[in-house]
């Protein structure tokens, strides 16, 4: 650049030429140019002597611009003579006093530099900055210095806007002044100097505020889950703000202080170093967060990590656009690749963990078993994060059974969601094949049919009240929905087929007294010590236990109504229960409390990890 090779120029020692003659040279004449230069470093001098002053208190750039457009047009009428006068002669005294007093001017507008960016921390915030876009900052800023030999003052009802972004839009505007004058002179690096310690402190201290922290994998690995989880909700809000506000703030500050640069590399420089060490930090983070040992409590916490990122990588790329901020990039894809990776890693841990399942306990009553609220409550928390979950299933391994078995028919229309649709399936596939072996450890074939029918009902009312319904759809539904009415069919049978066995195949028909007295007598008895045993077997879901109790009692009455018309006459002597009692005496099965506190750890740690999810935005 010319200019800065002009200031080696100025501070080159100059050298005395060879006397040819005992004769003084001849003056040479002046010219205009001549005349006029000099008085521009005249003028120039005068301002610039004045400010250069430390006794002065009150900033150039203060109150009134008009003093500070004089100095800046001096400045550059001193820059023009100084070009001039290089030209003509090299080693002249007046280019000696110009370079001198343009190094006055320097320290000056240096220090003007720094008292801006000083003094308007609060109005160079950048929530403040980020608010308005660069152009409309330009436009705006434009009402207001369109003429700075008047002082700038505004209104809110004029112009619509707040005092402190009127500070604001004039700061930015006074430091691009500063900026364009300091560089055009061949003074960058001292502006750059001043702009890149004072910034670069403001998004340290306002991460270091946010909770953003300098760690060491090695500190993170060490740290308890429940320490470890409030880091991660403190920069799950930091990075919302960081990147919403505080790196896009810097980024538009920098463009507009920097903006005369044609190739924007001065504004791209400043912004990188500004902000690399901050945005490495915070993206580095959750890298870390990934590398830390996987448990299924962790999983939610470590797909909000990835969310987080996934949901501002647009904005991330945006803002760190500039080839020397591609390391931030970097960060930020790196860790949503581990965090992706942790996240297949668990969920195939997951699934690994139902498997291995080895309980032989049974629930009493035949109720929900805690694998069934364990599992479901986990799906439909993870359903949640379907959003997330798409970009990261599709490299999970193939299962091991026949796609038939859990195949979404939604795989034509959209293959990535399919996907995921499909591994819920066969994840919610996997628990329904150990709650069949489970079903076996039950002495009593009707409790096994009653505790499947309790377990597929409470599947399926999962599935149905949550985000799995829209991923596995009405045809699963359906499918399963006929699984719980099979099953308590097939208890129904067996569970009453003596009490129905009691009474004749056509009760209809009239028997003999003897005969109606055997069969009133062997349905009481039945009747009765079923509705015992039953009385604590429980069916957890209430529609399901009025419709089972429903179909049982409409099929006694019947029946039992029937025979009881045809025979009672004959068998007075006989002590037999009144068609209106059947329903009194089924009320009470099914209502045990077998169910109620049967919960397991299972369903505790699941719920414990992950209720966050509702309340966390």
């Amino acid at each position: 650049m010319p200019r800065k090779g002009m200031r080696s120029i100025f501070f080159k020692p100059s050298s005395s030429s060879p006397s040819t003659s005992s004769q003084p040279p001849p003056s040479p004449l002046r010219t205009f140019s001549d005349s006029i230069m000099e008085q521009n470093i005249h003028i120039a001098e005068a301002l610039i002597n004045k400010w250069d002053d430390s006794k002065l208190g009150t900033p150039l750039f203060s109150g009134t611009r008009q003093e500070a457009r004089k100095y800046l047009d001096a400045v550059r009428g001193l820059q023009s003579a100084m070009q001039y006068f290089v030209a003509q002669d090299s080693t002249s005294a007046t280019l000696v006093r110009a370079q001198f007093l343009m190094q006055l001017a320097m320290k000056t507008l240096q220090r003007e530099f720094y008292q801006i960016l000083s003094s308007n921390r609060e109005h160079l915030d950048p929530e403040t900055v980020s608010a308005r876009s660069s152009i409309d900052l330009r436009s705006s800023v434009s009402e207001y210095v369109s003429d700075y030999d008047d002082e700038i003052t505004a209104s809110e009802d004029d112009f619509r806007i707040s005092e402190t972004e009127r500070v604001s839009m004039l700061a930015m505007e006074d430091l691009k002044a500063i900026a364009d004058c300091m560089i055009s002179s061949g003074y960058g690096k001292e502006c750059v100097n001043v702009y890149i310690v004072m910034r670069k402190s403001i998004v340290d201290e306002a991460l270091y505020h946010l909770g953003v922290e300098k760690l060491t994998l090695a500190r993170v690995q060490k740290l308890d889950w429940e320490v470890l989880e409030l880091k991660i909700k403190k920069w799950l809000n930091a990075v919302k703000v960081a990147v919403g506000t505080l790196f896009h703030g810097e980024r538009i500050l920098a463009d507009h202080v920097f903006s005369s640069n044609p190739e924007k590399r001065i504004a791209e420089s400043c912004f990188a170093e500004v902000t690399k060490d901050g945005a490495v930090s915070l993206f580095g983070f959750p890298e870390m967060v990934a590398k830390c040992k996987k448990s299924p409590e962790k999983m939610f916490r470590t797909l909000d990590l990835y969310e987080a990122i996934s949901d501002r990588w647009s904005r991330i790329e945006s803002i760190f656009s500039f080839e020397s901020t591609s390391a931030i990039r970097l960060q930020a894809i790196t860790s949503m690749v581990k965090l992706g990776e942790a996240v297949r890693t668990m969920l195939t841990d997951f699934e690994t963990a139902i498997q291995k399942d080895s309980s032989k306990t049974t629930v009493p009553g035949g109720g929900v078993h805690p694998l069934t609220r364990y599992v479901m409550n986990y799906l439909t928390f993870l359903a949640d994060y379907s959003g997330v979950l798409i970009d990261i299933i599709p490299d999970l391994p193939q299962s091991p059974l026949p796609e038939s078995y859990y195949r979404s028919p939604m795989r034509d229309e959209n293959p990535p969601a399919s996907e995921l649709s499909e591994k819920i399936a066969w994840l919610i596939l996997v628990v329904l094949c150990k709650l069949d072996g489970k079903a076996e450890f039950y002495k009593n074939v009707e409790l096994s049919y009653l505790f499947l029918a309790n377990n597929m009902q409470y599947v399926v009312s999962k599935v149905r009240r949550s985000n799995l319904g829209f991923l596995l759809g009405e045809e699963w539904l359906a499918t399963h929905e006929s699984k719980v009415t099979e099953y308590a069919s097939k208890y129904e049978r067996v569970g009453w087929s003596k009490v129905f066995a009691s009474l004749p195949e056509n009760p209809a028909t009239e028997v003999t007294a003897e005969k109606a007295r055997n069969h009133f007598v062997k349905f009481d008895a039945a009747f009765h010590e079923t509705c015992k045993k039953q009385s604590s077997w429980v069916v957890s879901d209430p529609k399901l236990r009025d419709e089972i109790k429903g179909s049982i009692g409409s099929k006694l009455m019947q029946m039992y109504s029937e025979f009881y018309e045809k025979n009672r006459v004959g068998s007075k002597s006989v002590r037999f229960i009144s068609p209106e009692d059947i329903g009194k005496n089924l009320s009470n099965i099914l209502c045990g409390n077998g169910d109620s506190g049967s919960v397991s750890s299972h369903s505790s740690s699941t719920t414990s990890s992950s209720s966050h999810r509702s309340n966390r935005r």
